[in-house]
């Protein structure tokens, strides 16, 4: 890809106070504008602490983070202001209503009432929830809860958008939406990097992937290259299984 790079980490590492071993160790690797990009592992692999440290949640062991050209350390105030962020867990208040929830979040933006309206409006049909906006948010299904908390991370039209689990234990359906309208946003520009245990998603969503394990990463590459590299492999996620084995990671 020829476009600019948007996010370029420089030899990330995240050791937490008391653990022998780092979360996350020494990783760098480029985001481009416009693309899609997976980070992709097991359980306890380092997703979450990597985008956690992305987003400015988690500080940094060492390493050098560029985010649009700017230093995360340097210039957090400006970075926010062009960032959005989803997390794995639902972050809404379960006893207003969504449009009230998403009111909430649009202010915290700062945006102007207008825009901000115009914005509710505009993404709670593109997901189907218009006709839910007056419910309160504990009367809402799993689904319809992930994608209002999708919403309150795009209100404010985040040139870079980071997601944790976006499709975690939602139906076909809900899923099947939640990825066009990802699409939708790459299309219109929209950098979107996103952690997920959902190899098809990633399969059919990324335009490159990192698959971490043991907070290293172990491959990196489009879907196809990294299935092509492996002969013996058809899908990305009996690559993935190849690469980071069948063990169970429940921990």
């Amino acid at each position: 890809m020829n476009n600019p790079i948007v996010l370029d980490i420089q030899n990330l590492t995240k050791t937490y106070q008391g653990k022998p071993e780092p979360a996350v160790d020494n990783i760098s690797f480029q985001v481009m504008q416009g693309e899609i990009f997976g980070l992709l592992g097991p359980n306890g692999a380092g997703k979450t602490t990597t985008i956690s440290v992305l987003c400015s949640l988690l500080k940094p062991t060492s390493g050098k983070i560029l985010i649009a050209g700017l230093d995360l350390d340097l210039h957090l105030r400006l970075i926010k202001s062009k960032i959005g962020v989803v997390g794995k867990e639902i972050a809404l208040y379960e006893k207003i209503t969504a449009y009230k929830n998403l009111k909430y979040f649009g202010r915290i933006y700062d945006l102007d009432k207008k825009k901000l309206e115009k914005n509710i409006d505009y993404y709670l049909n593109t997901l189907g929830l218009n006709s839910y906006k007056n419910q309160q948010i504990r009367r809402f299904s799993g689904g319809m809860k992930r994608r209002i908390n999708l919403i309150a991370g795009v209100l404010h039209n985040p040139s870079i958008l980071f997601l944790d689990e976006p499709t975690v234990g939602v139906d076909v359906q809900t899923r099947n939406v939640i990825r066009e309208f990802l699409v939708d946003l790459k299309k219109e520009g929209t950098t979107i990097v996103y952690t997920s245990h959902l190899m098809d998603d990633a399969q059919k969503l990324c335009d490159r992937v990192c698959i971490i394990d043991q907070g290293k990463i172990i491959a990196s590459g489009s879907p196809m290259e990294l299935i092509n590299l492996h002969s013996d492999c058809n899908e990305l996620e009996e690559v993935f299984l190849k690469l980071t084995g069948r063990n169970l990671r429940d921990t």
